[in-house]
């Protein structure tokens, strides 16, 4: 994967006086190889949003380490992380004018991550990767959906890991159709698998069926993709549903069902009622999605569920675009 991110820059210094990284959420719409047989496990497929977005502005040569605004807590650690691994002093600020929110599985720590890793590898002129701040953060170690959004937008699939990955890598990237739009629904009640948790559901969960990874490699690379290519959404509708019945299903002793969160399930399966091609849960949840064909569709399902669930129901929802460019740092 190539870091081919997009850069404004301006003056010639050596090391630049303030930094600006924008980045926003991903959807990860599931694995699709959770057996492994063949050498590699995992294998994604995912993409990248308009909206919600994660912006970062950062200066250097401060008294000390000085992080304020949304999630200013996990920006710390994280901006720590990277400066004692890179042996910096911790003479930098750090402004968090927005995040995406937290452990909604719409990838808020990874985008966190690489954009304070772009942010200081600007500041001190260090040339970073994607792939580079990935390491140093220990992101990336399922999934490199977050990594390949960031790098380029659009959607993106992974090749999983073998037994000497250190990154999964990128194997496909295809824009996402500009005249489809994409619901969230968000529960605001739960928060979805994450940290240890997380981790022990991979370890404890039982082997996944090798039949089941066939038939979702065959539905990525042989519907998923070709449909997004000729922009027929209900051909990669059917894809993901695929993907979001299996491996939903496989996780459900973990997270209480085929989708987290039960008020997310309940939009979801009135949007199945209604015929829309394609619905799910991003990552762990509880976000839910679903893709339309135009603003029109989505605009008339958005009224119909303002509607139907009340404001004291807690969900909320937002329509956004597919995003076919990767973060913006400036300076």
């Amino acid at each position: 994967m190539s870091g081919n991110f997009s850069q404004t820059l301006n003056g010639d210094s050596d090391v630049a006086k303030k930094v600006t990284v924008e980045t926003t959420a991903r959807l990860h719409m599931g694995f699709f190889d959770l057996n492994g047989d063949l050498g590699r496990r995992f294998g994604s497929i995912g993409l990248s949003l308009d909206k919600p977005s994660t912006k970062i502005c950062a200066t250097i040569n401060t008294p000390e380490l000085s992080v304020v605004g949304v999630d200013a807590e996990r920006a710390e650690k994280i901006a720590r992380k990277i400066l004692s691994a890179l042996h910096l002093p911790e003479q930098l600020q750090l402004n968090v004018v927005e995040a995406i929110p937290a452990h909604s599985g719409l990838g808020s720590g990874t985008q966190m991550a690489l954009a304070i890793g772009m942010a200081i590898s600007e500041l001190y002129k260090l040339n970073l990767t994607v792939e580079d701040i990935a390491k140093l953060t220990s992101r990336g170690a399922r999934s490199g959906i977050g990594l390949g959004t960031f790098a380029t937008g659009g959607v993106i699939v992974d090749g999983g890991r073998g037994a000497n990955t250190v990154i999964p890598p990128v194997i496909a990237h295809l824009d996402f159709p500009e005249t489809w739009s994409v619901l969230l629904i968000f529960d605001n009640t739960s928060i979805g698998v994450h940290g240890a948790e997380e981790v022990k559901a991979f370890r404890t969960l039982p082997a996944f069926p090798e039949e089941h990874a066939a038939k979702l490699c065959r539905h990525v690379l042989m519907q998923a993709l070709p449909s997004l290519a000729e922009q027929d959404l209900s051909g990669f509708g059917l894809a993901i549903q695929q993907l979001q019945k299996i491996t939903g299903d496989y996780f459900a002793p973990v997270q209480g069902g085929r989708y987290a969160s039960a008020k997310v399930s309940s939009v979801l399966n009135w949007l199945k009622d209604q015929g829309v091609a394609c619905y799910g849960q991003s990552s762990w949840g509880p976000t839910g999605f679903a893709i339309f064909a135009d603003d029109r569709e989505a605009a008339q399902n958005l009224n119909n569920l303002n509607i139907k669930y009340s404001a004291d129901f807690g969900l909320t929802f937002l329509l956004c675009k597919g995003r076919n460019q990767g973060g913006i740092v400036s300076t």
